[in-house]
């Protein structure tokens, strides 16, 4: 990946509508050769998918934690069983297994706490977990999707 492929990445992280000949503009190439480095990228699955951001208040969710789960349980199928409530669970929206004390936090959104209260009687219902704890945001101070591109 050269700086070119980089300043198309960030510039796609930014806007992913632009067009070819307005990525070619930026970059300094012509559209049709610019167009192919895009679709390389995409080949390679360095870009993995285009999407749109939506701003969750504006689709009445404005209520977001981040839950902290602890079990006690470290096989495959408690394993399964827990991957699959998380799938089933449209509120969770981002998912990590993690080193230390906590061994999964997941990123929550629902409309309010009552909502929010009801999907956590429904998890605990799904899965046996040893402990969980939900941390309320209360300002969100930055939120990107845009990843740095000095490390490659």
């Amino acid at each position: 990946m050269d700086d070119i492929d980089k300043k198309i990445i960030d510039l796609l992280q930014v806007d992913a509508r632009l067009s070819a000949r307005e990525i070619a503009e930026h970059v300094g190439l012509t559209p049709a050769p610019c167009w192919r480095r895009v679709q390389r990228l995409e080949s390679e699955g360095i870009i993995s998918s285009r999407v749109a951001l939506v701003n969750p208040i504006k689709v009445n969710l404005s209520v977001s934690a981040v839950v902290e789960i602890r079990t006690n349980r470290h096989n495959a199928e408690w394993l399964r069983q827990f991957t699959s409530a998380v799938e089933k669970f449209p509120e969770i929206i981002e998912a990590y297994r993690t080193s230390g004390e906590v061994d999964y936090m997941l990123r929550v959104v629902a409309p309010d706490m009552e909502t929010y209260d009801h999907f956590y009687k429904k998890l605990v219902e799904e899965v046996d977990l040893y402990d969980v704890r939900s941390h309320f945001v209360m300002e969100e101070m930055k939120n990107t999707t845009a990843l740095p591109l000095q490390y490659c």
